[in-house]
């Protein structure tokens, strides 16, 4: 059994300064840390370039308790096109609502839920109920399946997850109830990644990342990057293996170990960001 814990996110980003906007002034996250590098990661954590870019993490708290969200923002691309993959993230949060109605942010209605876009189109779906104090406000990620009966053996038998609820187009799955869940529905067609497509992580104990390489091999599934060792100027390494599920979604396995000491909460860094972004 994989001992999983599920992470964060990852979103490319094409313009920093609204996006920040909305994630801190109508969802009410806080910047968790903020990054800069060089070149492009190793790991293609920034997509296929290999270029300066920067990662900056921000939630509703500490990423050892809470799934967040990644943005990361190449300096040299100014437009990524969506496809059909990603399908929103859930969240109890009716202060959000009165946030983006108050600030004149566009408020939609989509089978009872209200709908929130990030900048790029990302969508977020929000549940009108007080968020949450004493746990996580961010309930699921909503991806797209092209065959769910494909989908579920994939993440079900392959890699380990827990089954919540099925029905005929769409499945519910976890490692633990009280993580952040993951949620697949049937769009009857291809899945298309296009350019912006981002990656779901997990982190696990250094010793079961071998284990689930030996079985992603086994089954003749994707692996993107095999096991490697990434480094962050002034934090922590961490050894990730990034995989790709039947409909190619990115999936990130890094260890627990090493990413606990990395994600320790950099609050001073937004001010860092915060100057980028004035640039």
């Amino acid at each position: 059994m994989i001992r999983a814990r599920a992470l964060h996110f990852v979103f490319k980003i094409a313009e920093r300064k609204e996006t920040m906007k909305f994630y801190r002034e109508i969802l009410g996250m806080k910047v968790l840390r903020h990054e800069e590098f060089a070149d492009g990661c190793e790991a293609a954590c920034n997509g296929p370039y290999a270029n300066r870019w920067s990662k900056t993490m921000i939630g509703y708290g500490p990423e050892d308790n809470h799934f967040v969200v990644e943005l990361t923002y190449n300096y040299s691309i100014s437009e990524y096109k969506s496809g059909n993959d990603f399908r929103g993230i859930t969240i109890s949060s009716k202060e959000a609502i009165d946030r983006a109605k108050s600030n004149g942010w566009p408020v939609e209605e989509e089978n009872g839920k209200f709908v929130l876009q990030a900048p790029g189109g990302y969508k977020y779906y929000i549940i009108n109920e007080p968020q949450p104090e004493d746990k996580d406000p961010v309930q699921k990620v909503t991806l797209s399946s092209s065959n769910l009966q494909t989908t579920i053996a994939y993440w079900k038998d392959i890699l380990g997850m827990k089954m919540i609820e099925q029905e005929d187009n769409r499945v519910l799955m976890c490692y633990d109830k009280d993580q952040a869940k993951l949620e697949f529905i049937d769009i009857g067609t291809n899945v298309d990644h296009a350019k912006a497509y981002g990656r779901i992580a997990f982190s696990v104990p250094l010793a079961e990342q071998p284990l689930i390489q030996k079985k992603i091999k086994e089954n003749g599934n994707k692996i993107l990057t095999d096991l490697i060792t990434l480094d962050t100027p002034g934090k922590a390494s961490v050894r990730v293996i990034i995989l790709a599920d039947p409909d190619d979604h990115e999936i990130c396995f890094v260890d627990d170990e090493g990413f606990r000491k990395l994600s320790v909460p950099d609050y001073p860094s937004e001010k860092i960001l915060d100057r980028y972004i004035a640039k």
